[in-house]
């Protein structure tokens, strides 16, 4: 989810997703690092994407910032959740990159019991079972102010007690619960913290106190404020309270208020993988241009180019084509399938921001959104936009899923415009003075009086953020026209993009959704009535029904796929396996990871 973070990466196809640059020393099968030790000498200069800088550090966000870049590309460099899931190219759970040891389920798979490692924050105190209590005490008191909340699933709404004591937390769930599912989805989201946080806010006991007793949510509730509060001040990012919590293998030096942030070695961290460089740094820019200006100069190691600028198309998927003159010489071009989705979030009660409830009943109406979906040619976006560095997406399912999870579910609605003004004729509407009207409000559906007009915003990233976001969109924008839509587009940087995205009709932050931290694809998190990231308010009790039987039964995930496939609860759009540069000096550099993990403690000179 951050996916949303696993909210809102940046677009693989063009703006910065820094991870799909780096590459990783391997794994041995086992999960443990064989990287070689290095001094610890030299910097490495990593590009941001344009627009998209850091913007919050707390590792308990809520969703206007549960982005890739804050969390996976920033956040996770000095805070490590307790469960570690990517390396190299793969997704899988990484147990000597863990905080804690795998849980271990007992009572009939009620009861999970959690060994912490023992390692330390920057402050001395060791990452215990408090630290875990604190995040969890946090989740139950606050939950709906973190974005990996989704009600009545998991964490916390399934919990009946949680407690912890030395290096130990043990948690016990009202039901049975899948061990893989509680792990991937739900343990994954955890981020141990130190008692200095709770100490600096004034709420000792969010961190003692019993799980869900009322004097300990009062205390969570105050550590929320004030902690939420200072981490949107960049200005404290370097004071003692942040790197207090730091438990990564870097901690911040410096930043400032253009975004750039400056990396150095944490001496205290505990885990197997030291960094290498003196310096690690995160470059910002307001364009791609600029940032293509210091590939061109040689003076960032790690950086993208927009795939427009390729001079020729990918050979094939997961292959590189010709890279940029100029840049060629000095830099490796990589690429690589993420492990999410793209797609434009639908908002189906925009009227509770501009009063506008034809908008929501036409958004509603299933044979709408399927023109809208039959406006969106994949094939040719992936190959005139992206120089096919591009995956189709035709539903909830991520580019290379395993077979062994789901079958690979087919694309609904392939682009038709034909199509599209044949399901508005026959629903009742005309085609006037270029636009849709509805003439015969009976056919046209619940809440659409005679004379309407279909009339959406559409954010979207501006070209300054992502040429190739921007392009895409116009191609839509272009084919919604011919069908009769009128669409309003409002082009965004990444991080405005992504904060005004309840408050329109149509958006699209580019990059969709990374299934991070929530790294098992099934569904609730996006597409449940109640889910924590369901950014449109879409609801549809089929729907429900399907991702609760497959996430506390055994169905398979193939039925909510196919239905969110047909329904429509988003317009699906290609995602971009991304263009990113590597320096040939780096040392280290193996295959991009899809989870958009940022770790240069693998890289060296």
């Amino acid at each position: 989810m951050r996916q949303m973070k696993s909210w809102g990466r940046v677009a693989a196809s063009s703006a910065a997703v820094v991870s799909l640059t780096l590459g990783l020393s391997a794994a041995t099968a086992s999960g443990a690092v064989s990287a070689r030790p290095h001094a610890a000498t030299g910097t490495i200069i990593a590009a941001e994407g344009a627009t998209a800088n850091p913007n919050y550090i707390f590792p308990y966000a809520n969703c206007n910032v549960f982005s890739v870049a804050n969390m996976n590309q920033f956040q996770m460099l000095m805070y490590r959740p307790l469960y570690w899931f990517g390396l190299g190219a793969s997704t899988a759970y990484v147990p000597s990159l863990s905080v804690a040891n795998t849980p271990v389920a007992s009572n009939g798979g009620k009861t999970y019991t959690i060994n912490l490692k023992g390692w330390k924050f920057a402050d001395g105190q060791t990452v215990d079972a408090n630290s875990v209590m604190f995040f969890l005490n946090m989740f139950e008191a606050v939950p709906g102010d973190y974005c990996g909340y989704n009600p009545g699933f998991g964490i916390p709404d399934q919990v009946a007690s949680a407690s912890g004591s030395g290096n130990t937390v043990t948690i016990t769930f009202k039901t049975a619960v899948n061990a893989n599912w509680i792990l991937y989805n739900y343990l994954s989201n955890i981020t141990p913290m130190p008692t200095a946080w709770a100490d600096a806010a004034g709420g000792a006991a969010c961190v003692t106190g019993a799980f869900g007793d009322s004097a300990t949510n009062a205390a969570c509730a105050k550590d929320y404020k004030y902690l939420d509060n200072l981490s949107n001040d960049t200005s404290t990012w370097t004071n003692s309270t942040w790197e207090a919590g730091t438990d990564g293998p870097w901690k911040l030096q410096s930043d400032d208020v253009l975004g750039n942030e400056t990396f150095v070695p944490n001496p205290t961290y505990s885990g197997p993988q030291k960094a290498q460089v003196a310096k690690f740094e995160l470059r910002a820019y307001t364009s791609t241009t600029a940032e293509e200006t210091d590939l061109q100069n040689k003076a960032i190691q790690l950086g993208y180019v927009d795939p427009s600028d390729l001079p020729g198309n990918a050979p094939a998927p997961g292959k590189v084509g010709p890279n940029v003159s100029g840049i060629a010489n000095n830099y490796n071009l990589t690429t690589g399938s993420v492990w999410g989705i793209n797609y434009i979030a639908l908002q189906y009660q925009v009227s509770g921001y501009n009063n506008d409830a034809v908008r929501d009943a036409e958004m509603s109406q299933l044979y709408i959104r399927q023109a809208l979906q039959y406006g969106i040619d994949q094939p040719a976006i992936i190959s005139s936009i992206d120089k096919n560095y591009g995956d189709p997406i035709c539903s909830p399912e991520a580019p290379n899923t395993p077979k062994v999870i789901a079958p690979t579910v087919a694309c609904a609605y392939n682009f038709s415009v034909s199509k599209a003004l044949a399901l508005f004729k026959s629903h009742g509407w005309k085609l006037e003075g270029g636009y849709q009207v509805c003439t015969t409000a009976s056919k046209c559906g619940t809440g659409i009086p005679a004379g309407s007009k279909v009339t959406f915003d559409y954010s979207y990233l501006s070209a300054a953020a992502s040429p190739a976001a921007a392009r895409v969109a116009q191609i839509e924008m272009d084919a919604w026209k011919q069908i009769g839509f009128n669409i309003v587009g409002d082009p965004q940087g990444f991080n405005t993009a992504v904060k005004i995205c309840r408050t329109v009709d149509m958006c699209s932050w580019g990059g969709g959704w990374t299934y991070d931290p929530n790294y098992y694809p099934s569904g609730e998190t996006l597409f449940s009535s109640t889910g924590g990231f369901n950014v449109g308010n879409y609801s549809d009790p089929k729907m429900d029904a399907l991702i609760k039987a497959e996430d506390f039964g055994t169905a398979p995930l193939s039925g909510y796929l196919s239905y969110a496939a047909t329904q429509l609860p988003d317009l699906w759009q290609p995602e971009g396996t991304g263009t990113g540069e590597t320096a040939k000096s780096l040392k280290g550099v193996q295959a991009p990871n899809p989870l958009e993990n940022l770790m240069p403690e693998y890289l060296h000179y």
